[in-house]
């Protein structure tokens, strides 16, 4: 081999010890960042690990129950299954398909279109009962997995569906008590730090982030078989009636609890595929009416703290009319005089406007205030209405005497019935509440016990023969009323032929343990008036109540005899 040829083959020495020396030093930086990452700087690959295969899981708190007074549940929390898929591993024959579709309750196109999706996670169907999920889970289908949740279930149905509302599909509070105490019954969920499989599937528990915390058990005032005689017998008297809708409420006067609440029509909590506005809409809490003749009591309880009228003075209501600023006041039943005792008996317009009208206007407006007219009542239920109730400065004189007899206002059932345990209670007032109470209410004297008892005497001349409600009368216990029938407003004015009858009373009217008002929308089956349509439940409820709470009679048990004109009392419009 000639020099040249070997020079071609033979590298100097300076070449290959810089080659070494570049490789000693790329393997020296390797070692180095080695070191760094896992002894000195560890956060970056343990984020880089978790993020493929560690996941914080939710761990879902069970909600609080809603219990009635007696304890009874109201609504409970089942444990149910979430499935859900991954739709980039599902990998399904069209048997399977249609077996998990039928499963899921509901089409195969559907189910193929979730499927089909490009997100890396998609719910299939939430809630799914036990069963259904044993079902799914057996079928071992790649790419379809389950999550664990709560949904909420009510045993009363529409029977207590507005006062408790429901939940969401997260087990949230939306509507009623349900959304009002969130804050307790929701509690707290926790967290879990798990591995994963690149399939979804848990192999590590890795540590608990936060301890879920449990709901707070929540116990009404509801009493529950009360509540189910109520909703009874409003269903019955609205059907009955043809209504478009009714209300009724039962308050503990000495507590301020209430024990039922119900409107109809209502709904299934359990299930609201076809729910409707109208269904939703607690109007006993939430709906506006002029009251009419209910509100005649506080007008003659106010002339009677004035000092200028007793029960027995006599005021001229001939001829029955009058006439204030081209607006006429008519009575059913007119009369030349009247004694303040026959003015709630007959539902007299004509003399509640002449008492009102000899009264301050601001004083009216201080009582309304008093009683709660004019301002939401502090129950912390969402929703609940003020009414309506005009600064006094604004009336007119006409105003003043037509608001006497309840037109010109508007408030719900539930401030009526508020505020009638002003005469149940000796001139008292307590604040309602839909929780139950272990301590006695603070109560705010209104007026005095000598005007609540008289005006709760006059009431009970109101359900007797010749008043305007004989059928609110029940055989054991004496009762006290008072009837109202007021022309719905529409486009401005008053329909001619809507009315929405109610009444309001209380009883033992010997020592009153009671407050009941019911209120019928549009009765349509030829009666309308209060004492005719809505008297007749308060009766039915009111009895039993009673014999429910074990209260001591206070009248005989004869059986009671309607005169023959007893579908015919009227009063007042």
């Amino acid at each position: 081999m000639s020099a040249a040829a070997q020079g071609l083959v033979r590298l100097p020495v300076w070449r290959a010890r810089f080659v070494l020396a570049t490789l000693a030093l790329a393997f020296g930086v390797l070692a180095a960042r080695s070191v760094y990452l896992q002894a000195l700087k560890t956060e970056f690959l343990q984020e880089r690990g978790d993020a493929r295969y560690s996941r914080v899981i939710d761990i879902p708190a069970t909600r609080g129950r809603i219990l009635d007074r007696n304890g009874d549940a109201l609504a409970v929390s089942t444990p149910v299954q979430s499935v859900w898929a991954i739709p980039a591993d599902v990998e399904l024959s069209r048997e399977q398909r249609r077996k998990l579709a039928a499963l899921l309750a509901i089409e195969p196109a559907e189910l193929g279109k979730k499927l089909a999706s490009s997100r890396d996670f998609v719910f299939l169907k939430r809630q799914v009962p036990p069963d259904t999920a044993h079902a799914i889970a057996a079928l071992g289908l790649p790419g379809i997995y389950q999550h664990p949740e709560y949904r909420r279930y009510y045993p009363g149905g529409e029977i207590t569906a507005h006062v408790l509302g429901f939940t969401g599909v997260d087990d949230g509070g939306q509507e009623g008590v349900e959304l009002a105490h969130e804050a307790t019954l929701g509690g707290k969920a926790g967290s879990r730090r798990v591995i994963k499989d690149r399939l979804g599937h848990i192999v590590e528990d890795v540590e608990s982030i936060r301890v879920a915390q449990a709901g707070v058990d929540l116990q009404l005032s509801i009493d529950g078989k009360l509540q189910s005689l109520a909703y009874s017998a409003l269903k019955s008297a609205v059907e009955a009636n043809r209504a478009k809708a009714g209300g009724i409420i039962a308050v503990d006067v000495r507590t301020g609890e209430i024990l039922a609440l119900a409107n109809v029509p209502s709904f299934n909590p359990n299930n609201r595929a076809k729910l409707t506005g109208a269904q939703l809409r607690n109007r006993v809490i939430t709906d506006l009416f002029e009251p009419g003749s209910t509100l005649k009591p506080f007008t003659v309880a106010l002339a009677l703290e004035s000092g200028k009228v007793t029960p027995t003075t006599r005021i001229p209501t001939a001829p029955g009319t009058l006439t204030m600023g081209g607006y006429t006041i008519r009575d059913v039943h007119p009369a030349a005089t009247m004694s303040v005792a026959q003015i709630l008996q007959k539902s007299s317009n004509v003399g509640a406007a002449k008492l009102a009208l000899a009264l301050p206007r601001e004083s009216m407006w201080d009582l309304f205030r008093r009683v709660g007219f004019g301002t939401a009542p502090a129950l912390g239920f969402p929703g609940a209405a003020a009414g309506m109730l005009h600064p006094w400065k604004t009336w007119k004189p006409v105003e003043q005497a037509t608001m006497a007899y309840g037109h010109g206002i508007s408030l719900s059932l539930v401030q009526l019935a508020r505020a009638y345990s002003l005469f149940a209670r000796d001139g008292e007032l307590v604040p309602l509440s839909l929780v139950k109470t272990n301590a006695a209410a603070s109560a705010e004297k209104v007026i005095s016990t000598e005007t609540a008892r008289a005006v709760r005497a006059m009431l009970e001349l109101a359900v007797q023969p010749g008043g305007t409600a004989p059928r609110a009368r029940i055989a054991g216990w004496r009762v006290g009323g008072k009837t109202g029938t007021a022309h719905k407003q529409e486009n401005g004015g008053y329909a001619a032929d809507k009315y929405i009858a109610s009444f309001v009373g209380f009883a033992p009217a010997s020592e009153p343990r009671l407050v009941i008002a019911v209120m019928i929308d549009e009765p349509a089956a030829g009666r309308y008036y209060g004492g005719s349509v809505a008297a007749p439940v308060f009766a039915q409820v009111m009895q039993g109540a009673l014999r429910l709470m074990a209260v001591p009679h206070d009248a005989p048990l004869d059986p009671i005899l309607l005169p023959e004109d007893a579908d015919e009392a009227r009063e007042s419009t």
